[in-house]
């Protein structure tokens, strides 16, 4: 057996192409062993692992390396149960109250900037020229938040975590990193908020 071919036998996702390029398979086996490890509390010495850890997880592209979709997949359900265990342990510690209040606060930060009219939710770029965020997919995708915040809107927490805005130039855009980072939270509390209902349920 070559070389190749071991490592395909032993890999933990299905590997792209000799000529196609995915994440890198060493970087996403070391993020997966560290996080199985913390969350199965077997490393009790290595940095806490949250989910924020996990949905902010990159990994540099490589020839031969792992599935980009099939990798993805498998972070989101990784997220969705580190969400989980924490929801548990603040209810342990503090409450159900705490974590009901929790989501509470931080829906009722980003509801402020979704009632943002339209072309002015998010900065421009200070910077001429540089790639920004349509204006028009973003507030799309607001409206859409909004709707699923206030009404009960069925919306899929993937559909946050895979959205894609037309690339724009400078003022012309919204600040792609302060888009992010409010999506970032908005995956947070949408998982939070998955997670409470299928314990109710």
């Amino acid at each position: 057996m070559t070389v190749e071919e071991k490592t395909r036998s032993t890999s933990k996702f299905k590997l792209v192409g000799a000529k196609e390029v995915g994440y890198n398979v060493k970087q996403v086996d070391q993020f997966l062993d560290r996080a199985r490890a913390y969350f199965l509390n077997a490393d009790i010495t290595g940095a806490a692992i949250t989910s924020h850890d996990v949905r902010t997880a990159s990994f540099e592209p490589a020839r031969r390396g792992y599935n980009a979709q099939s990798v993805d997949a498998a972070m989101d359900r990784i997220e969705d149960e580190f969400v989980l265990r924490e929801r548990e342990l603040l209810i342990k510690a503090e409450g159900e109250q705490a974590w009901m209040m929790k989501i509470g606060k931080t829906a009722s930060v980003l509801r402020s900037r979704l009632h943002r009219p339209d072309g002015e939710r998010f900065r421009r770029p200070s910077r001429k020229g540089v790639q920004s965020y349509s204006i028009a997919d973003v507030d799309l995708l607001c409206r859409e938040l909004l709707t699923y915040i206030e009404d009960n809107g069925e919306l899929s927490v993937d559909v946050v975590r895979r959205a894609i805005f037309s690339p724009v130039k400078g003022r012309n855009g919204y600040e792609e990193s302060q888009v992010d980072a409010f999506l970032d939270r908005m995956v947070e509390l949408m998982a939070s908020i998955d997670t409470a209902t299928e314990k109710q349920a």
